[in-house]
């Protein structure tokens, strides 16, 4: 079966403190690792930090704030986070049970060095009001599309939200970059890969491998409003 997914009622989630870590889509692609978190209300964590490893958190549901040694940042939509590596040591709290998703990808030297020529400043925060709005020939003419991470900006990781009702994306075979999924809220959508079909719905992960024919599609009256996390599988060479 070409189609690689994790249905959200099979994560378990146990809790230490409030909060809890579980990784999906284990073994899908050799350089990223990919978690479903939950925060409790009333309840702070301070997540793990790397070195060598770029984090990205998306804030899925639910209120808080981050807490930086410089700055704090309100969850109050759809957020994303991408912490200054071991730089600066951060905080989550949760005022409503808070459900996160996280990408952790190792860097190679060859990575690390086209980080150190060109970068985002990080921390970086944004909000899914503040994403940069794009366009695409292989979406349908009423789907939105939203830039989250653009590439060059952050080694070979790149990131985007789409959203439609009846219609969504169809897109050829990319062989430069392997794809993860992640169905938002009120998601209710036909994944195709390399002609096979299942349905994909709120809190369901899914993954592509690069190179193979995709699409996302809703039925009339249904919707598409996914996440797309990007690795491209080719070392990106420093300018």
């Amino acid at each position: 079966m070409a189609i690689n997914i994790t249905r959200k009622e099979d994560i378990m989630l146990k809790f230490c403190d409030g909060y809890a870590k579980t990784e999906v889509l284990k073994d899908a692609y050799p350089l990223v690792r990919t978690y479903k978190c939950l925060l409790k209300a009333g309840y702070t964590v301070e997540p793990e930090i790397y070195s060598d490893k770029i984090q990205v958190f998306s804030f899925t549901s639910g209120t808080g704030y981050i807490c930086g040694k410089k700055k704090a940042y309100n969850i109050d939509e759809l957020s994303f986070y991408i912490p200054d590596f071991d730089r600066e040591k951060f905080s989550f709290y949760a005022a409503e049970d808070m459900e996160i998703t996280l990408w952790v990808v190792d860097m190679l030297e060859s990575d690390k060095a086209a980080y150190e020529d060109t970068h985002m400043l990080l921390p970086s925060f944004k909000r899914f009001s503040e994403c940069e709005p794009y366009d695409q020939s292989c979406k349908g003419p009423n789907t939105r599309s939203w830039s989250v991470i653009h590439s060059g900006n952050l080694a070979r990781v790149l990131m985007g939200i789409v959203c439609a009702e009846g219609e969504g994306t169809i897109e050829k075979g990319h062989p430069s970059v392997a794809q993860y999924n992640y169905a938002l809220e009120g998601a209710d959508f036909e994944l195709t890969v390399d002609g096979e079909t299942i349905n994909t719905k709120e809190g369901d992960w899914s993954y592509v491998p690069a190179g193979l024919d995709h699409s996302l599609v809703s039925e009339k009256g249904k919707k598409v409003f996914y996440i797309w996390f990007e690795h491209m599988v080719a070392e990106v060479k420093p300018s």
